[in-house]
């Protein structure tokens, strides 16, 4: 898994590095089990202060995308993402709600697709 950061971007290095893990994670491309590099050496590699990294592992732990092992180090969590998990429940009370609204499907699908439309951009 190669974590790259862009230094032109807005975006915080930190959470550079929790979105690409937690991406990683949830595609298989770092299957569970796999061993991140320590917090001084990817901090070593990507040029950044070692609590940067650890910042973005602890937010990743408390996620439930990694785990830490003490001396074995962290790894991708075999308990899978919490926040794909949060996300999937407020979808289903979103459903049970839209449903119990008497909305048709239709019309509930196009207020999801448009909110993700407005929050991603695309």
């Amino acid at each position: 898994m190669l974590i790259a950061l862009d230094p032109a971007s807005p975006v915080p290095p930190f959470e550079q590095i929790r979105a690409q893990v937690a991406a990683a994670a949830a595609s298989g491309e770092a299957p569970v089990g796999t061993k991140l590099p320590t917090v001084r050496k990817l901090a070593e590699e990507l040029g950044l202060a070692v609590n940067t990294v650890a910042k973005a592992y602890r937010e990743l732990e408390a996620a439930g995308v990694v785990e830490t092992r003490g001396r074995a180090g962290t790894v991708v969590a075999a308990s899978g993402d919490r926040s794909l998990a949060e996300v999937a429940r407020a979808a289903a009370s979103f459903a049970l709600r839209a449903k119990a609204l008497g909305l048709p499907e239709t019309q509930a699908r196009a207020l999801v697709e448009t909110a993700l439309h407005e929050t991603y951009g695309g």
